[in-house]
């Protein structure tokens, strides 16, 4: 099954998928961050949201 690139939130919103430009943008806007530190906290913390909103809120502090 594709993608619907209608839909302008994440197919799971438990996790963060960076090779999907509309998943980027909507991550991005909800962490309030750049898709290159985006894509660093991901590489750091994994998947999941919640650990990577951690990684972003320990990087800003």
């Amino acid at each position: 099954m594709s993608d619907n690139l209608q839909d302008r939130g994440p197919a799971d919103r438990a996790r963060v998928n960076v090779h999907e430009a509309h998943e980027v943008r909507y991550w991005t806007q909800k962490f309030n961050c750049s898709a290159e530190l985006l894509r660093a906290a991901v590489a750091k913390a994994g998947v999941l949201a919640d650990a990577v909103d951690r990684e972003l809120r320990n990087r800003a502090a």
